[in-house]
């Protein structure tokens, strides 16, 4: 396994080498063994009565959903649960922007998944306008004090990033245009939200400085090469749970 991706915190984008892949063949040997190790730590989180929760951001197709895939594949499906969050519904929309987050915490020894996540208030939501200046700004302090609660309560939290480039999401976008079994996965937002690049960059880097903590640390994964991206999310994921776990 690689150095111990906890140990090597980055916290801007900026620092992270795209370049890094791996081979078909190196890919399956170390999903494999880290598969493996994965099963094994969560029935361990489930004997211990512990919750856990992994929380994925990153570029539109940066892989988010493939790697919660292999993530899940060896866990046993009663011990977790993906949430997929999108803009709030009519109900969820009147009450406080953590509301439908806590409806959906994972209970002692269960697993909770965000596939998008609270970060939206100081992400999506700061820099399309859909939150006021003060409310973003005063979301990292509450943002911080909801996890802090989560690790009174005993919950191991690990936060994922996976991180493109912008000409990669390009070709991907393009796969995705050309294929009629993945179109629908292309929104008119997403070719939006390009022009606002660097806007999302800016926002990024500032939550990761902000709300990066031991307890509750980012992963920041250079994802131009998938296979690599998803080794380091398992490794990542093995090295918290042993450290959490003991």
């Amino acid at each position: 396994m690689k150095p111990n991706v906890l140990r090597t915190r980055i916290s801007n984008l900026n620092q992270l080498d795209l370049h890094q892949s791996l081979s078909s063949e190196e890919y399956q040997i170390q999903m494999k063994e880290l598969k493996n190790k994965i099963r094994e730590l969560t029935f361990l989180a489930k004997a211990k009565n512990k919750p856990v929760l992994f929380v994925f951001e990153g570029w539109d197709a940066a892989g988010k959903g493939g790697a919660i895939r292999r993530l899940t594949s060896e866990i046993d499906p009663r011990l977790f649960e993906v949430h997929n969050i999108s803009a709030p519904n009519e109900e969820e929309i009147k009450h406080h922007y953590l509301w439908r987050f806590w409806n959906r915490i994972p209970k002692k020894g269960h697993i909770g998944i965000f596939d998008r996540s609270y970060y939206g208030r100081v992400l999506v939501e700061r820099v399309e306008g859909f939150a006021t200046e003060s409310e973003w700004v005063r979301a990292y302090e509450e943002i911080f004090l909801f996890e802090e609660q989560l690790q009174s309560f005993g919950t191991i939290i690990l936060k994922f990033w996976l991180h493109i480039s912008s000409e990669e999401q390009l070709s991907r976008f393009e796969m995705r245009k050309n294929d009629p079994l993945k179109r629908w996965k292309l929104t008119e937002e997403d070719w939006r939200n390009r022009d606002k690049w660097h806007l999302y960059e800016e926002a990024a880097n500032e939550m990761f400085q902000k709300t990066d903590s031991p307890k509750a640390p980012w992963v920041l994964v250079p994802a131009n090469d998938k296979y690599h991206a998803r080794v380091t999310v398992l490794e990542a994921v093995v090295q918290k749970l042993k450290e959490e776990l003991g």
